[in-house]
């Protein structure tokens, strides 16, 4: 019996293992002949014009764009967890009244309070001026200039997502403000863009001591050397003439200038912006384009190199506000 059985051994392992290897060989050439005969078509992948853009947070399921690796705006999952955290720490709003440890002042007291006694613990005598670098003015101190907007601080950042997701930014662009002030928007894109890449033309002296006295040092952004210039008239001579945009934009700006001013601006920069993938938006309105009349309005863009896009409207993450802005590309290289 063992010998026979060890014989049925011998003959029994060749055979499978040929089995084995048949079956393979087939399988190989089978997938072979399958990847071959049924090449790709899918279709190239293109970004269409938008025409309306509300904010990630009321829009539903859709996650917010990944801008450069960096997720730019806040996701339905970001509000649940707000939420989730609210409920359970059982938080509801209360008046803001005199509490343990909380003594509640406007903006006035505070600065009545900060020019009377300098704060809670200050340097008497010599060494009264000796051990503050940068001396900050105390009405940027109590952050009057934040309420120098029509709508609250907080929607700097709704305009920065907006504009960041929409003109497919990374962290490599470069992007020019006109008309920056004190950087209710541009502390974003100060923070999200690579040194020295984002640039600002400003003409108000107290805007800009805001915006390099305070905002960027608190915000801990000074070593990002924006470049913001003092200027007016559209005069963008300082920032280079090799300097090539991803972004322009403009936020309330250009409905404080004359219609003509705005078109010398616009034929300056049209070279300043990167051909066909560059944008330039402008919030509002675009009345220095439409009072021209549809057809002349479309010619004299023509004649820059510039096309419209289309109108957008945006949503605010925090408040009842919606902000319209509309689209340029240059269209020629």
């Amino acid at each position: 019996m063992a010998s026979s059985s060890q014989k049925g051994i011998v003959i029994t392992i060749p055979v499978l293992v040929l089995s084995v290897a048949s079956a393979a060989i087939f399988l190989f050439f089978l997938l072979s002949s399958l990847s071959s005969s049924h090449p790709c078509n899918c279709p190239p992948s293109s970004t269409p014009i938008i025409t309306s853009t509300t904010a990630a947070s009321v829009s539903g399921d859709p996650m917010p764009e990944e801008v450069g690796n960096q997720r730019i705006s806040t996701g339905k999952d970001d509000i649940e967890w707000v939420k989730d955290q609210i409920r359970a720490n059982g938080l509801h709003m209360q008046d803001n009244v005199l509490r343990k440890g909380i003594n509640p002042r406007t903006r006035a007291q505070q600065l009545e309070d900060l020019n009377n006694f300098k704060g809670i613990s200050h340097y008497e005598g010599s060494e009264a001026n000796s051990h503050t670098v940068l001396p900050c003015p105390g009405e940027l101190l109590v952050e009057e200039h934040h309420s120098n907007y029509g709508e609250p601080w907080a929607g700097g950042r709704d305009v920065f997502e907006f504009l960041a997701e929409s003109s497919h930014l990374t962290s490599n662009s470069r992007v020019l403000e006109i008309g920056c002030g004190t950087l209710r928007v541009g502390l974003h894109f100060i923070r999200y863009l690579k040194p020295e890449h984002f640039h600002c033309l400003e003409r108000d002296e107290l805007s800009l001591m805001a915006a390099f006295r305070y905002e960027l040092p608190s915000q801990g952004l000074l070593h990002k050397r924006p470049l913001i210039v003092r200027g007016e008239d559209m005069d963008f001579t300082k920032f280079g003439s090799d300097v090539v945009y991803d972004l322009i934009y403009a936020s309330a700006v250009f409905l404080h200038m004359p219609d003509k001013l705005v078109w010398v601006g616009l034929e300056t920069l049209v070279n300043r912006l990167k051909p066909y993938d560059g944008r330039i938006f402008v919030s509002h309105n675009i009345k220095f384009c439409s009072r021209l009349g549809g057809e002349k309005c479309t010619k004299r863009l023509a004649s820059l190199g510039l096309e419209y896009l289309g109108k957008h409207t945006h949503d605010s993450l925090l408040f009842n506000h919606y902000e319209i802005w509309f689209e340029f590309r240059r269209s020629k290289a």
